[in-house]
């Protein structure tokens, strides 16, 4: 497989052509692609409790749409129609570990960026009409054949259907119309409207898609991490306040100061970077328990190493950034908690945000590194095969 999902075009001119600027259709990306998720183990995951799932089912006229919320029983399936339905399955990286390897192509944009795997099944018609995300996401068509009509760019003001519980757009001229068959692929950036119709009765696409936090969800983690650090002592104060012609008026002075409150929190490099480690490592699914049941010890690893060399996996679902410090130091981010690594510790810690899996032997491994690697696997963002 090429080191570019491309094609021809390398993953350099897709960041400066394509990315975040048009979508991009390419033929044969994937062409020995085996999916590790067919129909029938998508449907069955659909079941599970913890899983992430929903049902479209449509009128062949397209007038009346029905969305259901997992977990689904097999009654569900046994009584949908024939036509026009569509199952859809979020995070399936998080529940299939050789799903994540599909993941692993895109590597190239960075981690804190990636959201996750979702997986649709589609019989012929079936869809969830002309749409638009506020996300990128790499379409891969792995069985069947999806039609896509793509193209113009959409907001919170563009004009959709009332009555409908999925969000369909109704001025829809689309200017790109493509049939994706296994192995091709189709970029769509955020806000770019699509609509994908199954053209057989066994159409799967597999979407990794990449979140982009919205200005709301950035302020507001911010000043609550800022917040939770802050004394009842922090307050405003005006030692130089000068006699006012009136009262009612809130000075040009005291904007000033209370901007001054807001800039010297965001000018500590120190601190933003912190908040934003953790802000964007914060696992998907945080209500879910990843914890080994029995704790691992720095000696429980050295004695394990006697054995034979160790494999550290990242666990699928976990997310995996760092940044740099002073004096050679990494603050390592994995699923919203903070590590600092010396420099000695360095490499491991970078080694862990770029392969998903590590090998250790027995060698010259100090007690903070072995703790590095027992505290990520206490917590659930590392396992043992």
């Amino acid at each position: 497989m090429s080191d570019s999902p491309f094609g021809d075009i390398s993953i350099e001119t897709f960041l400066r052509d394509y990315w975040q600027k048009k979508p991009l259709l390419v033929r044969n990306a994937f062409p020995d692609l085996q999916a590790p998720v067919g129909a029938d183990e998508l449907a069955g995951l659909s079941l599970e409790d913890d899983v992430e799932s929903r049902l479209v089912v449509q009128s062949p006229d397209g007038d009346d749409w029905q969305i259901k919320h997992g977990p689904f029983d097999e009654d569900t399936f046994t009584n949908l129609p024939d036509t026009h339905w569509t199952l859809l399955v979020q995070a399936v990286d998080h529940w299939v570990p050789e799903a994540s390897e599909i993941v692993e192509q895109f590597r190239f944009i960075p981690n804190w960026r990636y959201d996750d795997l979702m997986v649709s099944f589609a019989t012929q018609g079936g869809g969830v009409g002309p749409h638009y995300d506020n996300y990128d996401v790499f379409l891969i068509q792995t069985q069947g054949k999806r039609r896509w009509e793509v193209g113009g760019f959409f907001d919170q003001n563009s004009p959709r259907r009332a009555d409908t519980p999925v969000m369909i757009m109704t001025q829809w001229e689309p200017e790109y119309n493509w049939v994706l068959e296994p192995g091709d692929m189709l970029y769509i950036p955020p806000q770019v409207g699509h609509n994908g119709i199954g053209e057989t009765d066994d159409c799967m696409t597999y979407s990794v898609g990449f979140r982009a936090p919205s200005h709301a969800e950035i302020m507001r983690s911010f000043t609550d991490f800022i917040g939770e650090k802050l004394t009842s002592e922090s307050r405003y104060t005006d030692p130089d306040l000068t006699l006012q012609d009136n009262p009612g008026e809130i000075t040009p002075q005291a904007i000033q100061k209370v901007r001054e409150i807001f800039t010297g929190y965001l000018q500590d490099d120190a601190r933003l970077g912190e908040w934003l480690g953790k802000f964007v490592t914060d696992p998907k699914y945080p209500e879910l328990d990843q914890s080994p049941e029995e704790p691992a010890t720095v000696e429980q690893i050295r004695t394990a190493l006697q054995e034979g060399d160790l494999c550290f996996i990242r666990n699928e679902g976990s997310r995996f950034s760092y940044s740099a410090g002073k004096a050679g130091e990494i603050q390592l981010y994995a699923d919203g908690s903070c590590f600092k690594v010396p420099e000695s510790g360095s490499t491991l810690a970078t080694s862990l945000c770029q392969t998903p899996t590590i090998v250790i032997s027995q060698g010259e491994w100090s007690d903070q590194q072995l703790q590095l690697l027992a505290d990520l696997y206490n917590q659930g963002s590392l396992y043992t095969e």
